[in-house]
């Protein structure tokens, strides 16, 4: 094993076009697709939001309607063996504690995602960024 290789890579997975390309550089770093972990985190329902009130939608039905999308985009681009977790809360707790849970040597992350608002950005900086300042493993990001 060289140095460049590694045995768990974490991809953060938003639904962008910029999100999905910083699988295959992902892939590059492991033997296989097994090795690679995709994450998704939903923001946590409003207890206010309708659709709770109504009960029409649960948190449970929010994460297997991602995680079956995105497996659907997945298969898509030939990865299927790829670990696939949706989780509800904080996008940089989750993926923080996710990668130390599950011993993830690498964090793949788009530099910018094209629907992060300006005033979003300057109060609270990108997610790459929080995610270089904050992890415990490297963090490559990807322009």
């Amino acid at each position: 094993m060289n140095w460049l290789e590694k045995k768990a890579v974490l991809v953060p997975i938003y639904f962008s076009e910029t999100a999905f390309a910083a699988v295959n550089p992902a892939r590059s770093f492991v033997h296989s697709a097994r090795q690679v972990h995709l994450i998704h985190v939903l923001p946590p329902l409003h207890p206010t939001d309708p659709a709770v009130i109504w009960n029409t939608v649960s948190d449970t039905s929010r994460e297997h309607q991602v995680e079956v999308a995105l497996r659907d985009q997945l298969t898509k681009l030939g990865y299927e063996e790829a670990n696939v977790t949706v989780v509800i809360g904080n996008p940089v707790n989750a993926i923080l504690q996710y990668s130390q849970e599950h011993g993830i040597d690498l964090i793949v992350v788009p530099a910018q995602d094209d629907e992060e608002g300006v005033l979003s950005h300057f109060l609270f900086g990108s997610l790459a960024e929080q995610l270089v300042r904050s992890a415990s493993c490297p963090v490559l990001v990807i322009r």
